[in-house]
């Protein structure tokens, strides 16, 4: 009969804190992209001026473009680029934050179109929160519910979705292709007094929601056990299912939380414009996933995180902000986001042969 100690199983625990390696890895990646941002916002507060010539203020620094023409438009990318970055991680992608962005904008300009201009704030205001998140929750859900019940490649789900909710907001009876049409504008509590509303003499209402989500993030990502979980399954989604890990469960909730931060972000856009059409936010996801990916997110899954998303969808709107001070083509801001996504995947790509090398090394002394 033998005496030896019962072999122990040893099982991930999605309790445990994320390495130490990792959380290294994603502190040198925010350092370098808060760089890249010193770069460049040291290169704009040099050259950033409307023709150039000595002794002018400088366009990039004035206040009115920081916030005006940075931080506010920047704002609705920032929150589904964080979105996003929750889904990569898991090991997932979601395009279709852009048609989720109109169609819960839509849904919301047309129902407040319904009250009467000086409604009163108590009814409208949790009405133009609730019903955006609704509808991005929904269609969130239903990605989710695809990616998992279909167990089809996200890619495929959600480049389908992009078309059928793209679709649903131009069939659905809003009366017109642009909201709110002739006639019938938005009450004022629910615009006016909101994301308009001035604070310190500044729009900053959008800024404000942003780092709101940001921070949000970074407490599931970091501090909570469903961030845990969605590093497990995106790092090793076999060893996640073994380990307890309710695989599905993780992959619904992030979708979920995609689409929610979509319906948000149409809430802000709305709230920024006072209008939306059945063709705002087309092309966006592009945008939103670079974002997310120059901002560290791995789209082999299992890396990302909140600051990155932040970091990286400012850089992008610098990038935008200088091709409009500096005067370039417009163009070239479909040739910067496409060689954002490649340069990014490509050094992922290199990091992580390079990690492999490392520990082929490491065993093999």
């Amino acid at each position: 009969m033998s005496n030896a100690a019962p072999a122990r199983e040893v099982s991930v625990s999605p309790r445990a804190a994320p390495p130490r390696k990792a959380g290294l890895i994603s502190g040198v990646q925010e350092a370098g992209l808060i760089g890249v941002v010193l770069v460049l916002g040291t290169f704009l507060s040099i050259y950033g001026y409307y023709d150039a010539p000595y002794g002018r203020p400088n366009t990039f620094l004035n206040t009115d473009n920081l916030i005006d023409g940075i931080a506010t438009p920047m704002s609705y990318y920032a929150i589904m680029a964080m979105g996003v970055t929750l889904v990569i991680i898991s090991g997932g992608i979601d395009i279709s934050v852009g048609s989720i962005m109109a169609l819960a904008g839509l849904v919301t300009a047309w129902t407040l179109q319904q009250f009467a201009r000086d409604a009163s704030a108590v009814v409208l205001m949790p009405l133009s929160i609730a019903l955006p998140l609704a509808v991005g929750l929904v269609c969130g859900l239903i990605n989710g519910a695809l990616v998992v019940g279909l167990r089809m490649h996200p890619f495929i789900v959600t480049l389908g979705t992009l078309s059928i909710f793209r679709g649903i907001a131009n069939v659905l009876p809003f009366g017109a292709k642009t909201l709110p049409f002739a006639g019938r504008p938005l009450p004022d509590a629910s615009v006016t007094h909101w994301f308009r509303a001035d604070l310190l003499g500044m729009q900053l209402w959008p800024l404000i929601a942003t780092l709101i989500v940001i921070a949000l993030g970074y407490v599931y990502l970091r501090l909570s056990v469903a961030g845990r979980e969605t590093y497990a399954v995106g790092g090793n989604e076999e060893a996640a299912r073994f380990s307890g890990i309710d695989v599905h469960r993780v992959k619904l909730r992030v979708y979920a939380v995609s689409g929610l931060l979509a319906g948000l972000a149409g809430l802000v856009s709305l709230g920024r414009f006072g209008t939306i059409s059945t063709n705002s936010a087309m092309g966006y996801e592009l945008t939103v996933v670079a974002a997310a990916v120059v901002g560290g997110a791995s789209l082999a899954g299992g890396r990302g995180a909140a600051l990155g998303a932040l970091l990286g969808t400012l850089i992008l709107a610098m990038i935008e902000n200088a091709i409009n001070i500096l005067r370039l083509n417009q163009e070239y801001k479909n040739i910067i986001v496409g060689l954002s996504i490649i340069v990014a995947v490509a050094l992922d790509r290199l990091g992580a042969v390079l990690r492999a090398r490392r520990r082929a090394g490491v065993r093999t002394a």
